[in-house]
C-alpha cells in the first residue's frame, strides 16, 4: 500500500517528477501527461457520482472504474509494486469486465438515430465531459506507445478504449435510458 506522511516534498520544484521506478521525468513527458489526464478522468468520474449516488447500476460501476483507473495511472507511472511483487495494472479480466458493463447498460437502450449532444441530466452531461477527457487521455497514451524506448501494457490501452465506450452508453443509460438524450439536428440553424 501507498504510505503518505507529507504532502510536500519539494523534488517537483524544478519541474520534475518522479516515477514509480523512482526515474525522474519532465513533469511535460508525455507518460506524466498520460496518467495526468486519466487522473482528470477520475476527477471527472468523482462529479458524475454525486449524480448517481441514486443510481445503485452506475454509482457501483463508476466506484469500480475510479479504482481501476488508478491501477492504469499506476501502470503508466511504472510502479514497480503490486499484489505479490508484480507490476501494477489492470488485466485483460477488468477489460471484460467492463465490456459486460456496457453490454448490459447498452441492451436498455433504444437504437440512435442521430449523434448525442452532451445534456439531458447532469450525470450524462459530465459522462460525457469524462468520455472527452478520455478519449485525450487515449491519444495521449498511443503517442507514448509509438515513442522510441516507451511501452504501454495492451490491457490498459484496452481499458482506457473501452472507458471511453462505456461513458457514451452510460451517459445515454443516465438519460432515462436514452429518452432525455439531447440528439444533434444536423444543419438545423442554417
Amino acid at each position: 500500500m501507498v504510505v503518505l506522511n507529507r504532502i510536500y516534498t519539494r523534488t517537483g520544484d524544478e519541474g520534475t517528477t518522479s516515477l514509480g521506478s523512482g526515474a525522474r521525468r519532465k513533469k511535460y513527458d508525455l507518460r506524466v501527461s498520460a496518467y495526468g489526464t486519466l487522473d482528470e478522468v477520475n476527477a471527472v468520474l468523482g462529479i458524475v457520482r454525486l449524480h448517481t449516488t441514486g443510481n445503485e447500476t452506475l454509482d457501483a460501476a463508476l466506484s469500480r472504474i475510479q479504482n481501476d483507473l488508478f491501477d492504469v495511472e499506476a501502470d503508466l507511472c511504472l510502479s514497480e509494486k503490486g499484489p505479490g511483487g508484480a507490476r501494477m495494472t489492470v488485466t485483460d479480466a477488468q477489460v471484460t469486465w467492463l465490456e459486460g458493463e456496457i453490454d448490459r447498460l447498452n441492451a436498455d437502450l433504444a437504437p440512435l438515430k442521430s449523434f448525442i449532444l452532451p445534456g439531458g441530466s447532469p450525470a450524462s452531461a459530465y459522462m460525457h465531459l469524462a468520455r472527452t477527457v478520455c478519449r485525450r487521455a487515449e491519444r495521449i497514451m498511443v503517442e507514448l506507445k509509438d515513442q522510441p524506448d516507451e511501452e504501454v501494457s495492451p490491457a490498459s490501452l484496452k481499458y482506457v478504449n473501452r472507458l471511453s465506450d462505456y461513458l457514451f452508453v452510460a451517459g445515454r443509460y443516465a438519460n432515462e435510458k436514452g429518452l432525455r438524450d439531447v440528439l444533434w439536428a444536423p444543419g438545423q440553424n442554417r
